[in-house]
């Protein structure tokens, strides 16, 4: 096909075609003429994983071109892979380690622990989640802790979930593509379904509007 008909195909318009070329994203096209290539099912492919690293994942050329690379390079297994695209597309930020910290942070080793989770203590989710339960300490929502638990074994049976459909795809880049638009989106759908859910019960509890 040519770049008009892989554009129309994944919706990225011809100069972004270029652009993720020219950067690295995706592999050139087959020269056929001066100025002409051919494409096919592998750019497409490609195409639309490089626009949701970029556009949907928030990942710079240079974080995308990197999980890119990983994903045709020798050495990773899809664990690996996977891994390294979650983590990158996990903000980072620094961080004070105070008491209150730690505490949380023991407080999240043991719930990794008791639910028998395999993570490593560099996914930067850990960090993240540490972060919001000391700021609950400080803030003094103690209580909050209670429905933590629950709050564990809701993500394990949606991650559950996830993972099986996710694994379904077959190819690499599919669930590689599927991994960062459900990452990205995910949370604002579990958000929103939430609020929808508090809403009915607490119309449920405190009576109808």
């Amino acid at each position: 096909m040519r770049i008009a008909e892989l554009s129309r195909r994944t919706g990225v318009p011809i100069p972004t075609i270029k652009y993720y070329t020219r950067e690295g994203l995706v592999p050139p096209g087959e020269r056929t003429g001066p100025n002409q290539a051919r494409y096919d099912e592998t750019h497409v492919r490609r195409l639309k994983l490089a626009r949701a690293l970029v556009e949907v994942g928030g990942l710079s050329i240079a974080s995308a071109r990197e999980v890119l690379t990983l994903m045709s390079g020798p050495g990773l297994s899809t664990l690996e892979t996977l891994g390294k695209a979650q983590y990158a597309l996990t903000p980072r930020k620094e961080r004070t380690e105070d008491e209150t910290w730690r505490r949380a942070a023991a407080e999240v080793d043991a719930i990794v622990s008791e639910r028998g989770w395999q993570v490593r203590e560099s996914n930067p989710a850990r960090g993240t989640l540490i972060d919001a339960l000391a700021t609950l300490r400080r803030l003094g929502h103690d209580d909050f802790f209670e429905i933590l638990g629950p709050y564990a074994e809701a993500a394990e049976r949606l991650a559950a979930d996830e993972v099986k459909l996710l694994m379904r795809r077959g190819d690499l880049e599919g669930v590689l593509e599927g991994l960062v638009v459900w990452t990205a989106l995910g949370e604002t759908v579990l958000a929103s379904l939430r609020l929808l859910a508090e809403e009915a019960e607490a119309t449920r509890v405190f009576g109808a509007f």
